[in-house]
């Protein structure tokens, strides 16, 4: 196994100036580090996580708290984060649990991780307290809780629910059905206040029938759909708390051989870019997720560097994506 040691004998260096060569140490000549790096090529090296911690005397390992990876929302997040903090020269370390309890905490501190991403945060939750008493910083990433004040990615589901819901009441839709996300998420309570109140200034209402919530996933909406098309007087259009489900409902309607969009239309919120596929086509709310993950990323690495000293949240705009899903209700 190749070794900096190495690397410094090959480059005729010693073994700090190889580790200061990689980090790019602005106190290093240009000629030194390209001498290095060309021995460490020629050598085929590449630092390790661990010895950079031990160099610099701080982890580079950043976590992300998920909940299911079997979520098509999540690898749309995990690979332009994990891009972006390479970059930054840290790595992505994934934490899977079904509940935020305890084991999480200790996992992040026993694994050494200088920070955290906090993606499936509920309103209850005390994961953010537990990592507040522990001194390990973290950042919430579309959700927050109130329990701790810290930096935080979110969006704002007004501008493009506004618009959705100006082409709903365009095409003739009254019966409107809705499946939005869990009532314990600030993610799930502020994108169905955006669509009860923009719906009542269109002069629309939700019938609490025509209403269900659940997690943001496949089942919700596949099961949420067959339950709403059951009904002696089905709604028009259906209005998702997000993408997945939304496609729960179009392969609920498919099984059901209820057409989209003449029978039915469905409209979904995060715009992933399975939504926009031509087998899909799904009319739904966008914002900019790529560049949301990377700015989880750069938050949290200025929060562990130090260099970010007040509590910072970036709030992402969203817009309507008009495709095939939504069309006139039926008469």
């Amino acid at each position: 196994m190749v070794t900096s040691h190495d690397v410094a004998k090959l480059a005729g260096v010693s073994q700090p100036t190889v580790s200061r060569a990689m980090r790019d140490d602005p106190r290093l000549s240009e000629a030194t580090k390209v001498r290095v790096r060309k021995a460490a090529a020629d050598l085929g090296y590449a630092p390790s996580a661990i010895g950079r911690a031990l160099s610099t005397g701080r982890s580079t390992s950043i976590g992300l708290v998920l909940t299911d990876l079997s979520n098509q929302f999540y690898p749309y997040i995990i690979a332009p984060m994990h891009a972006e903090l390479e970059k930054l020269g840290y790595q992505l370390v994934l934490i899977t649990e079904s509940s935020e309890s305890a084991p999480v905490t200790d996992h992040v501190v026993a694994n050494g991780l200088c920070g955290v991403v906090l993606a499936t945060t509920t309103v209850e939750s005390v994961l953010p307290v537990r990592l507040d008493d522990r001194g390990v910083s973290f950042v919430y990433f579309n959700r927050v809780a109130q329990s701790v004040a810290a930096d935080a990615v979110t969006v704002d589901p007004v501008p493009g629910v506004r618009e959705m819901v100006d082409a709903v009441a365009g095409y003739g839709h009254e019966r409107i059905g809705a499946i939005f996300g869990p009532l314990n998420t600030s993610t799930g309570e502020e994108r169905e206040n955006a669509v009860r109140d923009l719906l009542h200034e269109r002069g629309l209402s939700l019938s609490s029938r025509d209403v269900l919530h659940g997690p943001f996933d496949f089942d919700t909406g596949h099961a949420g759909a067959r339950r709403l098309l059951g009904q002696k007087k089905p709604p028009t259009v259906i209005l998702c708390g997000n993408d997945v489900v939304a496609l729960g409902v179009l392969n609920a309607a498919a099984e059901l051989g209820v057409r989209v969009p003449e029978q039915l239309s469905v409209v979904g919120f995060d715009d992933l870019p399975s939504s926009a596929w031509a087998l899909v086509q799904l009319s739904t709310v966008a914002y900019d997720l790529g560049e949301m993950s990377r700015e989880a990323a750069r938050l949290i690495v200025a929060r562990v560097e130090g260099r970010q000293k007040e509590r910072m949240t970036t709030v992402f705009p969203t817009r309507y994506v008009p495709r095939a899903t939504l069309g006139p209700a039926p008469r």
